[in-house]
């Protein structure tokens, strides 16, 4: 109900915002609601990206929070980010971010829903939003590491986000240096000019204006944007002036700019004149019509060619444009080298330049480096590298800008890199300090220009002052794809890429590179050997099933402690197999040669283990940081490790009802093979362990009743099995199954889960069965006394025929 009522108070204010004098349309756009998560790093957002169409005055975004059903939820707050032109930069942990990384936050908004309420419904207008791309990021607050297990009742929270926008379809436009009339009353007028390319100035001008009663007509200009940053608009007040203007100074290039004059005077209606003027500043030169491929080739593709092959493609270039300034009336102002665009992958790019980017302090070199709408979701990286033995003249340093939407063409001159309406990033390479390194997460998808131009000492005559900078500029995923102790994921919200670090062994921040709260190696290193060594409890429960002749259950233990632990068991079984195997070898062969093929055979086999000793399985695999060793995929070491689990338990529980054994045998079999599916649809999910468990009880205690009703007693009938065994058992998996359910956390992970293993084998021991009464110790039917079969089965098969 709330919703319906905040929609149809959207309209209503949409209705009367507006004067009637322009012709408005409404645009409605809605995204899916999103399950939110606990904040840890960028990936735990919800990304939502919206289109805002050209001429849009107003947008209101109708932010909906709805609460799941959970058990004593509290007051819990939601962030809600936004940006205009890429993904919003965001650090709620308040983390550091890498070295040489610049980063502006984007706009935030916190929504809270009451203990006592279910929803938050909150609208977030921007008016005169620029267009283009719109992104929300939505999160709750920090994750505290607890690990929840899914199917259990949580405190869940979805997040949908609706865009109302209205749009005027017949702005004024305003044509240069022709004025236009107007009458302004109670709401502003609204007008758009064009901005060519190679603008360095746009200056909007209001004259004649008047009013009735007084002189001061108490208008204001605005130009731009809002995108919800400083300096994205220009403001003039012309309050007590007869006439007045609103300058930008380099404003942005092959673009429609927003003009609004707005009046203090309530009830009035002002009539004034308005008119822009756009000036162009310069324009680079032309460059030839033919196409050098063999130089191009050889400065472009491939750098690496001689040096003299290098300078007489530099005399070549410098001659054409020579005699291409001769021919042009135009003054020369700047150097526009060709840039190579290579789109490698996806959120892989980069921009080639020529190895010999002269720079000198007369002329700005601007290189002009095109990003398309999806390369805003990775990482800008820019790299100076200055060669010092090819400085001329009166050297001081390379003053570098990167900015967006225009170039800035006097770094020399100007103290700030900023442009009219964008501020830009700055870079500065000197015979000190060679190298300069800028890396922007998430730029604005729009054509970026980095100027270089050589800034001279204090001597007099500075004019030849050049110096040779080498420029690498790329895009990626990730910084430095996350680092040791990250992994660079790519994430997509409907048709849109983004890349978002995991962090890992308590790293944290935008490239995994803040340390504060990072794990020891000795940390990871105990983690490490809790997990894979709690796994020897594994031994008992295999030595009791081979004792008593359950071959199928051990080999499945064995299975499970295979792919959760190290190799060391491999030893124990190749020992085990070896005396076996040389036992047997021993009837049929010498004494002797028996013992040299145990021997050789312990060899090789310790031998193969031990190299394999130092690879640990899934758990070694699961750990963070530099203890981590995987001998195979992840996502196999994983499944295999779920499975044998719960296998584990379904085999065990199964084997307690004492069926014949091609019924137990068949269960076992349609269990496995219906738990496997069930890992594949979801791994982690709780009933994935709860349904195995509780089917088989109802089989366990179907069997045990149905003995007991037939026997005409309790099932087992000796009390010391139950004091013994079955309750120690019991209780032993009821520990592990709370510590696994409620106790674990990212920080106590690594004993919890150990505990886990303890108790689960703990309690198979206790569980199992004992040994049928048919059937032998370890299952053999012969037994070996002195190297020779006591009973002659062969001998005893002639002698009864």
């Amino acid at each position: 109900m709330e919703k319906y009522f905040a929609l149809c108070l959207l309209l209503y204010v949409f209705a009367g915002s507006f004067a009637e004098d322009l012709t408005y349309s409404n645009g409605f756009y809605s995204k899916a609601p999103q399950r939110l998560s606990k904040y840890s790093g960028f990936g735990n957002v919800r990304l939502q990206h919206f289109r805002v169409p050209e001429d849009a005055v107003l947008v209101r975004w109708l932010l909906t929070v709805s609460r799941g059903s959970g058990l004593n939820c509290g007051d819990q707050n939601i962030t809600v980010h936004f940006r205009a032109g890429a993904p919003p930069v965001i650090n709620p942990l308040g983390t550091a971010f890498p070295n040489s990384t610049s980063v502006s936050l984007a706009h935030n908004l916190t929504l809270i829903i009451p203990s006592g309420q279910s929803s938050n419904v909150t609208l977030f207008n921007v008016t005169h939003p620029k267009p283009g791309d719109w992104f929300l990021a939505a999160h709750l607050p920090k994750d505290e590491g607890k690990i929840e297990q899914q199917g259990l009742p949580s405190c869940s929270y979805l997040f949908q986000a609706q865009l109302f926008l209205r749009r005027a379809a017949d702005l004024p436009i305003l044509q240069h240096n022709i004025p236009l009339y107007q009458t302004l009353t109670t709401a502003p007028a609204l007008f758009k000019v064009f901005v060519p390319e190679f603008s360095s100035r746009l200056d909007v001008f209001i004259l004649n204006c008047s009013v009735k009663l007084g002189n001061d007509c108490g208008l204001s200009v605005t130009v731009g944007s809002s995108t919800l940053r400083e300096g994205s608009e220009v403001k003039q007040n012309c309050s007590g002036l007869e006439s007045c203007s609103a300058s930008v100074l380099i404003p942005p290039w092959n673009s429609w700019l927003l003009v609004m004059v707005e009046t203090s005077q309530p009830n009035t209606t002002i009539p004034f004149s308005i008119s822009a003027n756009v000036t162009v500043g310069c324009k680079p030169l032309s460059v030839s019509s033919d196409f050098n491929t063999s130089a191009f080739i050889r400065t472009i593709i491939a750098p690496q060619s001689n040096s003299s092959g290098s300078l007489n493609d530099t005399s070549v270039s410098m001659r054409d444009q020579m005699g291409l300034h001769a021919n042009s009336s135009e003054p020369m102002c700047m150097k526009s080298p060709s840039v190579f665009r290579d789109e490698q992958d996806v959120l892989s790019l980069r921009f080639i330049v020529s190895s010999n980017l002269t720079v000198t302090s007369d002329l700005p070199t601007v290189l002009t480096l095109e990003q398309s709408p999806g390369d805003s979701g990775g990482t800008f990286v820019v790299q100076l590298n200055l060669n010092t033995s090819s400085l001329v003249g009166g050297f001081a340093h390379v003053k570098a800008c990167l900015t967006a939407t225009a170039p800035l063409l006097h770094l020399n001159r100007s103290q700030t890199c900023a442009t009219g309406l964008m501020q830009g990033y700055s870079l500065s390479v000197s015979s000190k300090e060679s190298q300069a390194l800028l890396r922007i997460p998430f730029p604005d998808a729009a054509v970026w220009y980095l100027s270089l131009q050589t800034v001279c000492n204090d001597s007099v005559d500075c004019r030849n002052a050049s110096a040779i900078v080498s420029v690498s500029v790329s895009v990626s995923a990730c910084i430095d794809d996350c680092g040791p102790y990250g992994e660079c994921r790519l994430q997509r919200t409907h048709s849109y890429l983004y890349g978002a670090c995991v962090c890992k062994a308590g790293w944290q921040g935008w490239g995994c590179t803040d340390g504060a709260t990072a794990q020891s190696y000795s940390r990871q290193l105990a983690a490490a050997l809790f997990l894979t060594f709690s796994n020897f409890f594994f031994i008992p429960p295999i030595v009791v099933a081979l004792y008593r002749g359950y071959h199928t259950e051990a080999a499945i233990y064995f299975f499970t402690m295979f792919f959760s632990t190290v190799c060391f068991y491999v030893t124990i079984l190749s020992i085990y197999l070896s005396i076996y195997l040389s036992i047997y070898l021993s009837i049929y062969l010498s004494i002797y040669l028996s013992i040299y093929l145990s021997i050789v055979r312990l060899f090789v086999l310790h031998i193969v283990v031990i190299k394999m000793c130092f690879l640990q399985f899934y758990h070694a695999c699961d750990q963070p940081g530099v203890t981590v060793m995987c001998i195979m995929d992840y996502d196999t070491l994983q499944f295999c490790d779920f499975l044998g689990s719960v296998v584990s338990v379904w085999v065990t529980i199964v084997c307690m009802a004492r069926l014949q054994d091609p019924v137990k045998y068949l269960l076992f079999m349609a269990g496995t093979l219906i738990i496997s599916m069930a890992m594949q649809l979801d791994r982690r999910g709780l009933w994935n362990l709860l349904g195995p468990v509780l089917f088989a009880l109802v089989i366990m205690v179907t069997s045990w009743v149905y003995r007991g009703v037939k026997r005409h007693q309790c099932y087992p009938p000796l009390w010391r099995r139950w004091v013994l065994f079955l309750l120690p058992g019991i209780v032993s998996a009821l520990i592990g199954v709370c510590v696994y359910v409620f106790a674990q956390t990212d920080s106590n992970y690594y004993y919890t889960h150990s505990i886990w293993h303890v108790m689960v084998a703990t309690s198979v021991v206790f569980l199992l069965p004992p040994r049928e009464k048919h059937v032998p110790p370890w299952g053999w039917t012969n037994k070996i006394c002195s190297y020779r079969r006591c009973k002659n089965e062969k001998v005893e098969h002639y002698t009864v025929n």
